[in-house]
C-alpha cells in the first residue's frame, strides 16, 4: 500500500504539474510585433513603447508589444506590405506612404491644405480623423491612431530658395510616393524617390541635392550636416498613422479590441508632448550648427503651382469633398 500510495501521489504531482504548466501556457503574453523605421529615441518609438506599457498593464500581462525601431523590419514601403499580409502586427507609418494603398490618406498629404497645426489637430481628433481611420480596413489594415509629423519643409546644399526660380532644376528626394513626385515636379525640381535610409547618402555622395522633411527628421539623420539651407514652406503636414494588420486585429477580442485602441489613443496624446519638444530642440541645434533658414520666401506661387494637384484630385468626388470638409473646419 505504501508503495501505491507513493505511485497516486506522484501521479497527482505529474497531473498538477502538467495543469499548472498549462495554466502558466495560456497565461504567457502574447507578443506583437511593432514596425517603425525611426530611432529608437524618437517620439513615435517612444509612443510604441509607452502603449505596449499600458496594453501590458491593463491586459495583466497577457498581451504585450515589442517594437522593432531603426528600420529592423525593413522601409517603409516594405513593413506596409508586410503588415498588410500580416506578417508584421503593427506599423507606424507615414501617412503618404501608406496614401499608395488608402485613398483618404493622400488627401491629407495634399500640398498647403493646412493653415496650421492646430488646424491639423482639430481635423485629425474630430469626425473627419475617425473616418478615415475607419476607412483602412478594406485594405488590410485596421487604423488606430494618428501620430502628429510636424511640417515638412525643403532643405537643400545648393543655395538658399525663397522663390521658384530658385528650386527650379534642384534635385530633391521625395518619398516613394505618386503624389509627392507631382509636387516637387510642380515646383520646377527634379523628384528623387529614395528610401528614407538611404537619404544621408544620397546627400553625402551628391546623388541628391536636397530633400523635404521635419525638424526632427533633419537633424536626428544628419541631414542638416550635408543641407545647409532649410526654407520654411511647410508644405505639407501629412501625419503618421498606427495601423494594425487585419490579421491580427481579428485575432483579438471585443475587450481585447477596445484595450488597443484606447490604448493607440492614449499614446497620441503622449506622442505629441514629446513630439513639441523635439521638434524645438531640432531646430535650435541646426541653427546652431550653422544652418541658413529661410523665412521670407514667396509662398504665393508655391501655393499657385499646385493647381494642378488639386485638379487631379478633384476628380474623385469623395476626394474633393472631404478637401472641402477640411478646408472648412475652423
Amino acid at each position: 500500500m505504501p508503495v501505491f500510495c507513493r505511485a497516486v501521489q506522484r501521479i497527482v504531482a505529474i497531473v498538477t504539474a502538467l495543469s499548472l504548466s498549462v495554466a502558466a501556457a495560456s497565461a504567457v503574453a502574447r507578443e506583437f510585433r511593432a514596425a517603425d523605421t525611426q530611432a529608437e529615441d524618437y517620439p513615435t518609438v517612444q509612443a510604441l513603447r509607452f502603449m505596449s506599457s499600458v496594453i501590458a498593464e491593463r491586459s495583466g500581462g497577457r498581451d504585450q508589444i515589442r517594437v522593432f525601431h531603426s528600420r529592423q523590419l525593413g522601409e517603409e514601403k516594405e513593413t506596409i506590405e508586410q503588415t498588410r499580409v500580416g506578417a508584421i502586427d503593427l506599423n507606424r507609418t507615414n501617412g503618404a506612404l501608406i496614401g499608395n494603398f488608402v485613398p483618404a490618406m493622400n488627401v491629407l498629404a495634399m500640398p498647403f491644405l493646412f493653415r496650421s497645426v492646430e488646424h491639423l489637430q482639430k481635423v485629425l481628433d474630430g469626425p473627419i480623423g475617425n473616418e478615415i481611420l475607419n476607412s483602412f480596413e478594406p485594405y488590410g489594415f485596421v487604423g488606430l491612431a494618428f501620430y502628429d509629423s510636424g511640417a515638412r519643409s525643403i532643405y537643400n546644399s545648393v543655395r538658399p530658395v525663397r522663390t521658384l526660380a530658385d528650386i527650379k532644376g534642384l534635385r530633391l528626394r521625395v518619398q516613394q510616393s505618386e503624389l509627392m513626385s507631382d509636387m516637387v515636379r510642380a515646383l520646377g525640381a527634379e523628384p528623387v524617390q529614395l528610401p528614407y535610409g538611404q537619404v544621408i547618402t544620397g546627400l553625402a555622395t551628391k546623388l541628391i541635392d536636397g530633400a523635404e522633411n521635419n525638424w526632427p527628421s533633419f537633424v536626428t539623420t544628419d541631414h542638416y550636416k550635408f543641407a545647409g539651407y532649410y526654407t520654411l514652406t511647410e508644405h505639407t503636414m501629412s501625419p503618421e498613422v498606427l495601423v494594425m494588420s487585419k490579421k491580427a486585429w481579428e485575432s483579438l477580442s471585443a475587450d481585447d479590441r477596445k484595450l488597443f485602441r484606447d490604448a493607440a489613443l492614449q499614446s497620441n496624446l503622449f506622442m505629441r508632448a514629446k513630439w513639441k519638444d523635439l521638434e524645438q530642440r531640432s531646430r535650435r541645434q541646426a541653427e546652431a550648427a550653422g544652418v541658413t533658414l529661410v523665412t521670407d520666401f514667396d509662398r504665393k506661387p508655391f501655393e499657385t503651382a499646385m493647381a494642378g494637384i488639386y485638379a487631379k484630385a478633384q476628380r474623385d468626388p469623395i476626394a474633393a469633398k472631404l478637401i472641402e470638409r477640411i478646408r472648412k473646419v475652423e
